[in-house]
């Protein structure tokens, strides 16, 4: 374990690529501070656990589950975020990027815009800071559930798009107006990466992170 060091991942866009739905500002703070801090923590618990396991502390082991827990839900959430971001002048932001993805959400929320409406009132939902994510289970159904802090998907459920709603992601810009920031990041999804992520599997989505190594 000791020898695991996870690094950035680079953005497949320039930090200005998002605007107006996101600014500039946020995005560089975001992904070169925020997630940045997330993957030298994570990277320093990892060492600290290493060289408690060689000594068998298992008292200073458990004391690092939470840093762990975390960091690395930190970096996995916001590695998959930004692959799930794309400019909206990209082919890749259209719905119809993912023609098989949409409609199986036709066919579980009726419609597309009905997904939309229920997904964003569970990002609004969400008190404090957390997530939201819309995952396939095991037998390939869709859902919509919400994660607290930086916790991750990490069941058996398939993440295929995941929303950042803790402040960091929309202050500098939005102020205390989340529903602005929920109604204006639809402009930017990416879902030639959910059409992906719903035919592929969990191994498929997470190969992000070992490019990350």
């Amino acid at each position: 374990m000791s020898n695991e060091k996870y690094t950035l991942p680079a953005l497949p866009y320039a930090y200005d690529a998002l605007e107006p739905s996101i600014s500039a500002q946020i995005m560089e703070l975001h992904h070169s501070k925020h997630h940045q801090a997330y993957v030298t923590n994570l990277n320093n618990a990892l060492q600290t656990y290493s060289v408690a396991t060689q000594s068998t502390d298992i008292p200073a082991r458990i004391a690092l589950q939470a840093a762990i827990r975390f960091n690395g839900g930190g970096h996995i959430n916001h590695s998959l975020f930004w692959e799930n971001l794309v400019p909206s002048s990209s082919p890749d932001a259209k719905p119809e990027a993912a023609a098989t993805l949409v409609a199986e959400i036709s066919k579980t929320w009726s419609s597309l815009d009905a997904f939309k409406k229920e997904f964003s009132a569970a990002l609004l939902g969400i008190q404090g800071s957390g997530w939201g994510w819309l995952v396939k289970d095991k037998q390939g159904r869709l859902a919509i559930v919400t994660t607290k802090d930086q916790d991750p998907v990490v069941g058996g459920e398939v993440p295929i798009l995941g929303v950042d709603m803790w402040e960091h992601a929309y202050y500098l810009q939005y102020l205390n107006g989340k529903a602005a920031y929920v109604e204006n990041i639809w402009q930017v999804v990416n879902w030639s990466t959910c059409e992906r992520r719903f035919s592929g599997s969990r191994d498929d989505v997470f190969q992000v992170l070992k490019a990350a190594l």
